[in-house]
């Protein structure tokens, strides 16, 4: 086993406080941002009147910040597959404060450059916020396998996608392994970017596109900031 600095915890050998436990805002709204609402149920009331708009989420479907300290310590399983190799896999790879390494190593797998068949360690806080994501949506009854359309990526094969249109930076956290391209199947993009988004690890890019499977959403470790391309 490893340990690394993991999402919601000090560190991998050590459960995080309860002073660590993320608060969710109670009062101010963030900058353009409709400040939070008491969760109403879900159950029509005979005779209420109908909203003519489309109902949000609930208020916390977008706000990992909300998630209670026994969220973080369970044992981590990930399922995720990858369009482009066929290859799938569920794995527990964090248990008791320690990442799993044959489990790691399974993931970083995965996450490889299937185009230039090379694979690269992958950074463990990118791994938690996919986990989290994947876990957070399984408690509104979304269980769906992580789709990985990209992780790592060798610099020659990060050109070639640039060469072809294919959005990609020149300098991609995809090569320092610090990146995926995701999508769940059947989920709303602005509801996975925006939950994504609240776990407040780096960097979401909302990537939009026409067809029976939709855009997708880019996850890094970097700076935190968002953009739609």
């Amino acid at each position: 086993m490893i340990s690394v600095p993991l999402i919601g915890c000090g560190s991998a050998s050590a459960a995080p406080s309860a002073s660590d436990k993320p608060k969710r805002p109670l009062q101010a709204a963030k900058a353009g941002k409709p400040a939070p609402v008491a969760p109403v149920s879900r159950t029509a009331v005979p005779g209420a009147p109908v909203a003519q708009t489309e109902l949000a989420p609930p208020p916390d479907i977008f706000d990992a910040q909300a998630l209670d300290l026994d969220f973080w310590l369970k044992p981590r399983v990930l399922t995720m597959t990858r369009p482009q190799s066929g290859e799938k896999t569920k794995v527990l790879y964090w248990k008791d404060g320690q990442v799993i390494d044959a489990a790691y190593q399974e993931l970083c797998h995965l996450m490889r450059d299937v185009n230039g068949k090379e694979t690269a360690p992958i950074d463990p806080k990118l791994f938690e916020t996919l986990w989290g994501t994947q876990a957070f949506l399984e408690r509104y009854g979304i269980e769906q396998p992580l789709e990985i359309l990209s992780g790592f990526r060798t610099s020659k094969s990060n050109e070639k996608l640039r060469e072809a249109g294919v959005p990609a930076a020149r300098q991609s956290l995809h090569i320092e392994g610090k990146a995926a391209d995701i999508r769940i199947a059947n989920l709303n993009s602005e509801v996975l970017g925006g939950l994504v988004r609240s776990f407040r690890q780096g960097g979401v890019g909302y990537y939009y596109r026409s067809g029976p499977r939709g855009g997708w959403i880019h996850a890094d470790t970097g700076l935190k900031r968002t953009w739609k391309g």
